[in-house]
């Protein structure tokens, strides 16, 4: 059942026609648990509270489906000005972005030109930026974006994802650029040619590739809410005495906020992905997929109403 579920969501998260209907409802139907509202202001101020528990923070404008060059320069003034805000207000934050709102459907001349654009202003305020990864076929286009990105600029990572077949090469290949890489599960629906199809054979993997990407001396950021990932990291650094200066943890908002504290208190520093924007609709599906408990969650508050 459970992972009838997982497909189902997986498989309504890409549909242009609820994502484009879901703007217009706003965040209903327990959204905005994992949403921290759909202004930058809102979001601001949620980092703000994060950062006061001593959580660190990275946020996302949401976004999925843009095609045209108009929306996509949108989408970078809206990262323009989370920068500028980030800057402002002193908040312990980094950016995360989708090259797909970023136009890297449309072209990779406009891509490139939006992402300096937001490298520039990132690097004058001093703020990490991450490329997300998406789904498979927008895999290799992201990382070569990264790579040429990288070589101008410092400020840069990306994310890898553990189901995937050819990850383990990927990080390897990385490896040259010294990368700060953001290492997770991954939450898209891939078919079993390309990704590995059980849990048990992503999470063997998930433990490698920290291992490697740490022993090769790089900047780890383990993305998961799984507690036998979290017990390997800890083991791992301890085993080779990785300081806590060389990892992170990162966490979705509103999932395991008492693991997150937790965290924190045993003196290891915690990101919090904070997304926001009334493009909420494939993020919100993707996390529905994860953890039954979710679903659970949103049944609950829609029988309250």
């Amino acid at each position: 059942m459970e992972r009838i579920l997982r497909d189902l969501f997986l498989f309504l998260s890409k549909n242009r026609h609820l994502t484009k209907a879901a703007r217009r409802y706003g965040l209903r139907f327990g959204a905005a648990r994992f949403v921290a509202g759909e202004s930058l202001e809102m979001a601001a101020a949620i980092i703000s509270e994060l950062n006061q528990k001593g959580l660190s923070v990275t946020i996302d404008h949401l976004g999925e489906f843009i095609d045209n060059q108009q929306e996509a320069e949108q989408r970078v003034s809206q990262c323009l000005e989370a920068i500028r805000i980030i800057s402002q207000n002193q908040l312990d934050s980094q950016v995360s972005l989708k090259l797909t709102s970023m136009g890297l459907d449309i072209s990779e001349q406009v891509v490139m030109k939006n992402m300096r654009r937001i490298l520039e202003e990132a690097k004058a305020s001093q703020v990490f930026i991450t490329l997300d990864m998406e789904d498979f076929p927008r895999c290799q286009p992201t990382l070569e974006v990264f790579k040429n990105l990288k070589a101008e600029y410092n400020d840069i990572g990306t994310v890898i994802q553990a189901y995937l077949y050819r990850t383990e090469k990927d990080i390897d290949e990385l490896n040259a650029w010294h990368p700060n890489l953001r290492l997770v599960k991954g939450a898209y629906k891939e078919p079993k040619e390309i990704a590995f199809p059980e849990k048990s054979d992503v999470d063997a993997n998930f433990k490698k590739i920290i291992k490697t990407h740490m022993l090769n001396g790089n900047y780890t950021a383990v993305a998961t809410h799984d507690d036998k990932i979290i017990d390997f990291t800890k083991n791992l650094v301890k085993k080779h005495g990785i300081t806590t200066d060389r990892f992170e943890f990162q966490m979705l908002y509103g999932i395991r906020n008492e693991k997150q504290m937790e965290l924190v208190e045993e003196g290891y520093k915690v990101r919090v992905y904070v997304p926001y924007g009334t493009d909420w609709y494939g993020y919100f599906m993707r996390r529905l997929a994860e953890r039954p408990a979710n679903v659970a969650f949103v049944l609950k508050g829609l029988l309250k109403k």
